[in-house]
């Protein structure tokens, strides 16, 4: 019997399209590696980059990767680390072939590696329709000798779950067994909780407050020692910013899904098995994965230009300021319905930031939100525009914007769905240019509601005090489609018992107004102390639809923890 390979020592640079430019530097120097990944696309990205390609059909990718590497590609040979990026958008062959040109300027025999096939035929009107890949393409790539992989839309774990099986030797083809899909799984929610980049260190973090506040001016980014049976260990490279802890890594695990089960193209991964246990000052221990065989179909984004969008913002200052308002609103909807165009979707917004007795003019001021959609652009722009500039002079007093108004821009819009995997060629083109066709794993079982685990007895009663939830524990919300998800987790045994009870879908509801007529699912997650929320609908058409003030619900988990009610003193 062969002794275990070492494990893989493998981190991430990026998170989003614009994330920290130095951070390819900064973990090919700060430690050692063998895999650097790196995530550049998002709902929103796919847009972008589609629009990018209706201007110069040879565009397509993340720019901003092929700038890193003008000194990360030499970083990266010189000490033998890969590099996995799905910053080829949508076009992996493109940027591959920039790459190549880059390494022959450079003098580096860089070997160059793409994943593509998860194009689908777009129907009229949708300017990018992809399918998520999984992790086969990118561990044939690095089978086939390539120091670069770089692929199109593939799933965001999928980054660290090709590297994993390339480096372990599993078999991504024939997925069959239950140690098989765990140690997929435990991969699958390394990649998860890496692939976010900063948000596993401490950025974005509930309770940032308790922390060195120089700890956090720059957090380092994560890395994980993925273990061949899919256990894996969360740190960081020495000396860096920030900090790993169980409460960064469960945050993460709840950002952007759903219930006990997370679905992939390789493997279900069941985060109601997931296990976390602080191993020491920075490194935190993931566990007891338990993987499923992965759905049938394939989940697939289609994004459009849905129209024209325009905002103007109005400064209410001093007294009266509802009056100020109701005067500002229907001044200006006289004037659009006399326009004869009138904008399909018009919303108004009172944002009262206004102090009484206020000592600065700008906190004695109130911010009055006018958002404006069309599927024309002359509905959203003079129309719009000039009549907000006419009213300089015979509005309100104190009349004046915090912007001068635009002639407005275009919005996208992001549909979620779900498609045969024979729609879809997964390829892996290897350095040498031989194209792989990268089977679709057999085994597939359709997703199936979780049934509610049993939850720990409630705490006694006992005195209460009314207070902010987030005293007693965290969150970390964010978008998925026009979905919103909030993942609520407590800090505590006893505080998980109250909050198991207490945190119902009505009581929920009632603290975020803006949900109470929307479809709230609740799941429960016993073994992070967590429940996690799925409101459908909030978001609309999607982020790049921009339906609401925070269109990507990052701030829904904080709103939620400033919500007060009543918490056992016990707790608090």
């Amino acid at each position: 019997m062969r002794a275990p390979r070492a494990p893989l020592r493998i981190g991430n640079a990026s998170g989003f399209y614009g994330d920290r430019f130095g951070a390819v530097r900064e973990m090919l120097t700060g430690g050692a590696l063998d895999v650097l990944t790196g995530d550049y696309l998002a709902e929103l990205t796919m847009l972008i980059l589609g629009r990018d390609r209706m201007r110069d059909p040879s565009l397509g990718y993340a720019r901003t990767f092929l700038r890193q590497m003008e000194e990360g590609l030499g970083l990266a040979h010189e000490r033998g680390v890969r590099i996995v990026t799905n910053a080829g958008g949508l076009n992996p062959a493109g940027l591959a072939a920039a790459l190549r040109e880059l390494a022959e300027k450079l003098g580096l025999p860089v070997r160059i590696g793409y994943v593509t096939g998860d194009r689908l035929p777009a129907p009229d009107g949708v300017l990018t329709a992809h399918a998520y890949l999984g992790a086969g393409g990118i561990a044939a790539c690095l089978r086939g000798g390539a120091e670069v992989v770089v692929t199109g839309r593939v799933t965001d774990a999928a980054l660290v779950a090709g590297p994993a099986a390339w480096w372990f030797g599993w078999d991504t083809e024939r997925v069959d067994g239950p140690q098989a899909y765990d140690r997929a799984a435990g991969a699958v929610v390394a990649g998860h909780v890496l692939e976010c980049g900063a948000q596993a260190t401490g950025g974005n973090y509930a309770f940032f407050h308790e922390h060195d506040p120089a700890a956090l001016l720059r957090p380092g980014f994560p890395l994980a020692e993925v273990y061949e049976d899919g256990s894996a260990v969360i740190t960081k490279h020495p000396g860096t910013g920030g900090f790993v802890d169980t409460g960064t890594v469960t945050a993460q695990l709840l950002y952007e899904t759903a219930g006990a089960r997370y679905p992939g193209p390789d493997v279900t991964a069941r985060l109601d098995t997931v296990r976390l246990t602080q191993e020491g000052p920075d490194r935190v221990r993931v566990s007891g994965v338990r993987g499923e065989p992965p759905p049938p179909l394939l989940k697939a984004g289609l994004s459009r230009l849905g129209g024209w969008r325009n905002e103007v913002v109005f400064v209410l200052t001093g007294l009266a300021i509802e009056a100020k308002a109701e005067l500002v609103r229907a001044q200006m909807e006289a004037a659009l319905d006399a326009s004869g165009a009138r904008p399909a979707e018009v919303r108004w917004e009172l944002v009262r930031t206004d102090r009484p007795d206020a000592a600065t003019e700008e906190t004695a001021s109130a911010l009055l939100r006018l958002v404006v959609r069309d599927p024309a652009q002359d509905a959203v722009g003079r129309s719009v525009t000039g009549a907000a500039v006419e009213l300089a002079l015979a509005g309100i007093p104190g009349f004046h914007l915090t912007a001068p108004p635009g002639k407005g821009a275009p919005y996208g819009v992001f549909e979620a769905r779900y498609v045969e995997p024979g729609e879809v060629e997964h390829l892996a083109v290897l350095p040498d240019g031989e194209r792989l066709v990268v089977p679709h794993p057999a085994g597939t079982r359709p997703l199936e509601p979780v049934a509610d685990p049993p939850l720990p007895a409630p705490l006694p009663a006992g005195p209460v005090r009314r207070a902010p939830l987030g005293l007693v524990a965290g969150a970390r919300s964010g978008d998925k489609g026009g979905d919103a998800n909030v993942g609520v987790w407590a800090r505590s045994e006893d505080g998980w018992r109250w909050l198991a009870h207490t945190l119902t879908t009505e009581l929920f509801r009632q603290l975020l107004p803006e949900t109470a007529a929307l479809d709230v699912t609740r799941h429960p997650l016993p073994n992070l102390r967590a429940l996690n929320f799925t409101v459908a609908g909030l978001l609309g058409e999607g982020v790049a639809a921009q339906a609401r003030f925070d269109p990507q619900a990052k701030a829904l988990g904080e709103w939620l923890r400033s919500r007060h009610l009543d918490i056992p003193e016990a707790l608090l």
